[in-house]
């Protein structure tokens, strides 16, 4: 089975021929499976996330916060991804895609789905709370969806005007262009965020986002910068009860509340499709912030 594989950082990935799955694995579209293998079938469809695999023994796996565990293998980091014609996957975390949920739909709920939605869970968020999204590229267009289904008033927040807009479109009550209006005095203005969920892989947006917390906010760390870190004012951190806490990813039970939402028709995935062997090419447009939404590779195209 044809993938494209990361042979070395920062250079162009490698089309080539990748294993069969071995006992406990499906190869996905599910035209054969492993050892041990009794719960799914030929023609399910299913969706494979970062989480691929965890100990399930640890303090955090039977406590619902596996994707803590330490022993964890992360699908296309320490086994193989998805840039591929089929991949092999752990049956146990093959997550079953539901009827009205696309193949192109479940892609992106896969990763930026289930990773905003378990930041909002997160945060605790409730009803009639203001809730900053700041950062809106891969994640926050759906974050946006998430907070405005959860009854909370929400802001967005970004540097880029048409981002913005498409915010206000999916629901957004307050947009705020951090590029030119500073973002905590904007928050501030509407009380306060309740809570604030960082997106944009930028330690100046985190600071940002995080002076406009109330008093008991909380300042949920989702995206990942190369370098950086946060200053925190501990006279104000103590005063007003604010916590910073970090996120990665979801649990499979929060993807699974995620495809059902999804199904029920409650929220919007954004995306473009490209052929697999555009993917280099596909990964300098992003790098050159040339995409809009998020790309998925098709699979039953050339070229």
């Amino acid at each position: 089975m044809k993938a494209a594989v990361v042979r070395a950082f920062g250079e162009p990935l490698v089309i080539e021929e990748r294993p069969e799955p071995g006992p406990g694995q499906v190869r996905i579209r599910l035209e054969a499976s492993g050892e041990g293998v009794t719960h799914m079938a030929v023609g399910q469809r299913v969706a494979v996330p970062w989480l691929g695999r965890v100990c399930g023994r640890c303090e955090h796996c039977p406590s619902g916060r596996e994707t803590l565990c330490e022993q964890q293998i992360n699908t296309g980091y320490g086994c193989d991804g998805g840039y591929a014609e089929k991949m092999p996957a752990w049956a146990d975390f093959a997550q079953q895609v539901p009827g009205g949920v696309t193949p192109f739909d479940a892609a992106p709920l896969t990763y930026a789905g289930v990773t905003t939605y378990k930041a909002l869970k997160v945060a605790g968020v409730t009803p009639a709370q203001v809730v900053a999204i700041s950062g809106l590229g891969g994640l926050g267009d759906l974050a946006v969806q998430y907070a405005e289904i959860a009854g909370a008033t929400v802001a967005a927040i970004d540097v880029t005007d048409d981002k913005l807009e498409l915010a206000h479109e999916l629901g957004a009550d307050l947009v705020i262009g951090a590029r030119k209006q500073d973002v905590g005095q904007e928050l501030k203005k509407h009380g306060g965020a309740h809570a604030a969920i960082a997106l944009a892989v930028n330690p100046a947006a985190f600071e940002a986002v995080g002076s406009g917390l109330r008093r008991g906010g909380k300042l949920v760390m989702v995206a990942l910068p190369a370098h950086g870190t946060i200053q925190v004012p501990i006279y104000d951190t103590v005063l007003n009860g604010t916590s910073a806490i970090g996120s990665v990813v979801g649990t499979r039970q929060v993807l699974a509340e995620v495809f059902r939402l999804h199904a029920a028709g409650r929220t919007k995935v954004m995306y473009e499709t490209r052929p697999l062997a555009s993917v280099n090419e596909s990964i300098d447009a992003v790098l050159r912030g040339e995409v809009k939404a998020r790309i998925v590779f098709d699979l039953g195209v050339g070229g």
